[in-house]
This record gives structure tokens, C-alpha cells and sequence, in this order.
């Protein structure tokens, strides 16, 4: 019989997917995915009243875009990612995954030190609710931010 989580194992896992991202420990970050783990990041765009899809890789994507990085033009200093989950779906319910939602706020700091505020938006979590430990089934990334440095290629 599986175990059942509580809100902390929630945090804990929205906590450690943004520490992995943050610390570009791309195995531990796939470690706390499912098997057919979906990622996408969107943003609403006024000028056109549509949402646009920026991203969207399921985990063997994932592997690739991790793969590729290094060959990629980037910038060179390190991200921090904030999220506060906000909202978990009911987990008293016997029920194979839950809906998380957070707030997110991405820093950037340059290699000399000078930190700025570099996207904001929210995570959509779905999260395997009914194993040992909790598992990201899939997350979606929905950006305030529009206007994103080049060289950005991590996901956030």
C-alpha cells in the first residue's frame, strides 16, 4: 500500500527540483521525475491574446536539451529559483496525483556578483501521489516574464 504524503513531502520536492535546476544537477533534477514526465513553459501574450507554448519536451527531451547544453552559447553567471507552493490538491483522497501550484521567482547572479530579478510566473505541478516519495509527473512553467536574456537555455 503506498504511503501518504503530506503537504512537506510537497514542499520538499518543489524545493529539490529548484535546488537541482539552481545547482545545474540535471540527474538529481530527472531522479524526481516520472518516467513519462512532461515540461513545458508558456507565457500569455497580449499583443496577440494567445498563450504561447515556449517549450515543451517530455523527459527524454529533457535528457537531450541537458545533453546539449554545454554547446550552447550561455549565460555565464548562476540562476536562484524561489518557489512557494501556494495551493496542493487534496491528499486525503485516494487519488495517483495531485495539483500543485507556486509562485515562482527566478534571480540571476553575474560571475562578478551583481544579482537582478530575472523572470517571475508560476509552476502547474502534477505530482504522482501514490508511491514512497513524491515524483514530478509534469510541470508547467506560465511566465509573467516575456522578455528573456539570450543565452537562457536552462529550464527554469
Amino acid at each position: 500500500m503506498p504511503v501518504q504524503l503530506t503537504n512537506d513531502d510537497i514542499r520538499s520536492l518543489v524545493y529539490q527540483t529548484c535546488q537541482a535546476l539552481d545547482d545545474e544537477n540535471f540527474d538529481k533534477y530527472l531522479s524526481l521525475c516520472a518516467p513519462d514526465y512532461q515540461y513545458q513553459i508558456t507565457a500569455y501574450s497580449p499583443e496577440i491574446r494567445k498563450e504561447q507554448t515556449w517549450l515543451k519536451h517530455d523527459r527524454n527531451e529533457m535528457v537531450g536539451l541537458f545533453k546539449m547544453l554545454p554547446q550552447h552559447v550561455r549565460m555565464p553567471g548562476r540562476f536562484f529559483r524561489q518557489a512557494c507552493v501556494g495551493s496542493i490538491g487534496d491528499l486525503t483522497k485516494n487519488t495517483e496525483a495531485v495539483h500543485i501550484t507556486s509562485s515562482l521567482v527566478v534571480a540571476y547572479t553575474e560571475p562578478e556578483g551583481l544579482s537582478r530579478l530575472f523572470a517571475v510566473g508560476r509552476y502547474e505541478d502534477k505530482i504522482a501521489a501514490n508511491g514512497k516519495s513524491p515524483v514530478l509527473l509534469s510541470r508547467t512553467v506560465r511566465l509573467d516574464t516575456r522578455d528573456l536574456s539570450p543565452g537562457a537555455h536552462v529550464p527554469l
